[in-house]
């Protein structure tokens, strides 16, 4: 009998514990709301989506790339992600420009783009060189520069940001669309420019329709092009659907084959993303991409059309840092001048 009475003890004293102990938790419990306050803080900071922005720093045009970032910080809360591509003998400059200057404060990683990579899949082109400067194909390779992001925004140096880069970024992309580009016959309001200054925009003036293998495309040469100079891509797309590799394929073929020049439509870069998007890709709303401001020295937006832009491209041998161009008070809003001194800006009176 004794031992049964100890048990019953034992298990009488352990219960009358435990209710004590559900007691003592529940008038000295911290709320839950005040508890994890600061974790909940961090975790939505950290669940903030990052916009990678990638923009290519050239040298001898690298007060574009500063110009271009400059704009796109001024005017969003967004959290910016820049992706800064550069050859390795120009990263230092555009490192210490920004590392002394009030874009120090932005969000930005420097990624070296290796020229190898378009050894043997560029024609030499002598009537206008500049167009084959290695960094005008990053577009290309972006899933190989940029890992860890589903959705990338990759612009050109040559623009300037007047909107909430966030828009841009939010712009849909349908099921099975690894980019999206805007239509070159998108916007009445350039149609004048684009036929004052005899500009192309329809598949004819960017690839040689004499040759056999661009007419197997089946391609109407009347179709409507796309500017490249500002992409928002699917990264996840892309590599499934081994979009680099296409554009390489169209590369070689270019070098072997002359399918394409910088004398019909003015970009080596924009005719194999052409053939190989062609009938694949959404569209971006087409205030976010008013392009050629660089195209004639002296052809000129309405005011009123420029301030309601959201994004404005300089496209053409006339650039905003040069002299002549137009609408360079517009682009000069934004530039920071290089404190190395290296970089200046050409006018009229320098």
């Amino acid at each position: 009998i004794l031992p049964f009475v100890s048990v019953n003890q034992i298990l009488l004293v352990l219960l009358v514990l435990t209710v004590c102990a559900i007691l003592y938790n529940k008038v000295h419990q911290v709320p839950s709301a005040l508890k994890n306050e600061t974790v909940d803080l961090e975790s939505n900071e950290e669940m903030e989506e990052e916009i990678p922005v990638v923009i290519c720093a050239a040298a001898g045009r690298m007060g574009a790339a500063i110009a271009a970032i400059s704009s796109i910080y001024s005017n969003t809360e967004a959290n910016v992600l820049f992706y800064i591509v550069g050859l390795k003998t120009s990263i230092p400059h555009i490192r210490k420009w920004i590392e002394n200057s009030k874009l120090k404060e932005i969000k930005f990683r420097v990624v070296e783009f290796n020229p190898m990579v378009l050894k043997g899949k560029i024609r030499q082109d002598a009537s206008r060189p500049e167009l084959l400067q290695p960094l005008n194909f990053v577009r290309f390779y972006l899933p190989l520069l940029i890992q860890k992001h589903e959705k990338v925004i990759y612009l050109d140096d040559d623009i300037i940001v007047q909107g909430d880069i966030q828009e841009l970024y939010d712009t849909k992309l349908a099921p099975g669309h690894a980019a999206a580009f805007s239509d070159d016959c998108d916007l009445p309001s350039t149609h004048e420019i684009v036929r004052s200054v005899g500009m192309q925009n329809t598949y004819m003036g960017f690839l040689d329709y004499r040759k056999q293998a661009i007419r197997d495309l089946g391609i109407s040469p009347s179709t409507c092009s796309f500017n490249p100079g500002v992409i928002v891509a699917n990264m996840t797309e892309w590599k499934h659907q081994r979009i680099t590799k296409q554009l390489e394929k169209w590369m070689q073929r270019n070098v072997e084959e002359n399918l394409y020049s910088s004398t019909l439509g003015g970009g080596v870069a924009t005719s194999p993303m052409l053939i190989v998007f062609h009938g694949k890709y959404s569209t971006i709303n087409p205030m976010w991409h008013i392009r050629h401001l660089g195209w004639s020295p002296d052809t000129r937006y309405s005011e009123h059309f420029l301030q309601e832009a959201k994004l404005l491209h300089w496209n053409g041998r006339y650039k905003p840092w040069d002299y002549p161009s137009v609408h360079t008070e517009l682009w000069e809003n934004w530039f920071i001048p290089d404190p190395s001194g290296k970089f200046k800006l050409t006018r009229p009176d320098s």
